[in-house]
């Protein structure tokens, strides 16, 4: 869809159409998918592009993931090419896409993740006396949605800190990923 043609600094945006047949709910979706280099100034706006690209494609959820983490991410799905899943580093299994129940509901958690009003609604966000920690890093959105952020830096589950804060928000949403 958008591609700035510089190799120096690539900044893609694609999007593919996902049938009804490999959707969550039943229902056909568009998945868009940006790339950005990883960069301070990146880092600063991504929560801003994040919303920016949700809300005016009117999404459900959306996340933003550094590719290193985002590879392990992957492998949570069931079942892969190797035969049943076996999440690295202790992560949850989830679902494939298509037996989730509903299109509400987020397919994986990522370092920034939006979440529309009824996503929020169907995974049960916020609870104030449960998401204490995750409302210090999350902000309202101009249409009701949530951008919530699991770490003060890009998510690199290399660090004991944010590997934890992975599964404990996968442990907080049991929705999440059909499981």
């Amino acid at each position: 869809m958008l591609c700035n043609g510089d190799e120096s600094y690539p900044v893609t945006i694609s999007g593919m159409q996902r049938f009804a047949s490999a959707s969550a709910g039943g229902q056909p979706q568009f998945q868009v998918h940006a790339k950005l280099p990883l960069d301070t100034a990146v880092i600063a706006a991504a929560a801003d592009v994040l919303v920016a690209v949700a809300e005016g494609a009117r999404a459900y959820w959306g996340q933003a993931t550094p590719d290193e983490a985002a590879g392990d991410i992957a492998y949570q799905t069931a079942p892969t090419r190797e035969g049943p899943p076996s999440p690295p580093r202790g992560l949850p299994a989830l679902k494939l896409f298509e037996h989730i129940r509903s299109p509400e509901i987020p397919y994986y958690l990522g370092w920034l993740n939006y979440w529309s009003e009824a996503s929020a609604r169907a995974i049960g966000f916020p609870d104030p006396a449960r998401d204490t920690g995750l409302l210090s890093r999350a902000r309202r959105t101009a249409t009701g949605g949530w951008i919530v952020q699991l770490t003060e830096t890009p998510l690199n589950l290399d660090d004991p800190a944010h590997l934890e804060a992975l599964k404990q928000a996968y442990e907080r949403f049991p929705e999440i990923g059909g499981r």
